[in-house]
């Protein structure tokens, strides 16, 4: 929940600070606030950003104010949808079976949802991070995902915005069996669906932790609100 119309000037700055060799490289997605999508959309139309929606509601349309269908945001022009996010798990009391529903409803209207799984302190320090990260990827992840409709997001809620990171032998761990989950649940795609980290990602450690086998690219919080930051992130792919 941040940014307002002077916040596009931010977008068109990720925008012109991508080379041309790295959008070759890489796919950029920004996730404005809804208020945003539109003039983000226009401000990036023919560009190599793409513009998704943080959140949507699992109906296509109904008697739920305030709340946006996957079909609005694609009317938009959005591509994607964050769907599960730590933040809405955690103060909308979000479900893995509501997770399930919002993936689906993504999928209805031909938009990739990112399905964002991730264990607490407390469960970590339970020893339980891989059992409940595994329990919200089977049960959130549709029957069928393909690599052109879902991608996976992996964010321990204790490292966002706390300045803390997992090790790249922690990261590496839970990618490992983020990755023999989705195998059990799609077969042979599982090698195709992209696996994302998310937590305190930031220009200084992007190189390293983007280099840990089985991360496939980045969920970026905090440092997206500044483009420099974003776009050193963009860049330990250079």
């Amino acid at each position: 929940m941040n940014g307002t119309r002077a916040s596009v000037a931010t977008v068109e700055a990720i925008r012109d600070g991508l080379s041309p060799k790295l959008v070759e490289t890489i796919d950029v997605l920004i996730c404005p606030p809804a208020t945003l999508i539109g003039s983000c959309v226009a401000a990036t139309y023919g560009s190599a950003v793409a513009i998704g929606g943080q959140n949507l509601h699992a109906r296509p349309s109904g008697a739920f104010t305030g709340s946006i269908s996957a079909e609005m945001l694609a009317d938009l022009g959005a591509k994607y949808v964050i769907v599960g996010h730590s933040e809405r798990r955690a103060y909308h009391h979000e479900t893995d079976d509501g997770v399930h529903a919002k993936a689906l409803g993504a999928r209805r209207a031909g938009l990739c949802g990112i399905i964002c799984v991730g264990e607490t302190l407390e469960e970590r320090e339970q020893g339980r991070a891989l059992s409940i990260v595994r329990a919200q990827l089977a049960i959130g992840t549709p029957k069928g995902a393909t690599a052109a409709d879902t991608v996976i997001a992996y964010e321990p809620v204790w490292a966002i915005g706390s300045g803390r990171t997992p090790t790249p032998a922690e990261i590496a761990e839970v990618h490992a069996s983020l990755r023999e989950m989705l195998d059990k649940l799609v077969g042979d795609e599982a090698q195709k669906i992209r696996i994302l980290y998310g937590g305190s990602v930031k220009p200084s450690n992007a190189r390293e932790l983007l280099s840990v086998e089985n991360v496939d690219g980045a969920l970026v919080g905090g440092a997206s609100l500044v483009a420099e930051d974003f776009l050193g992130i963009c860049n330990a792919y250079a």
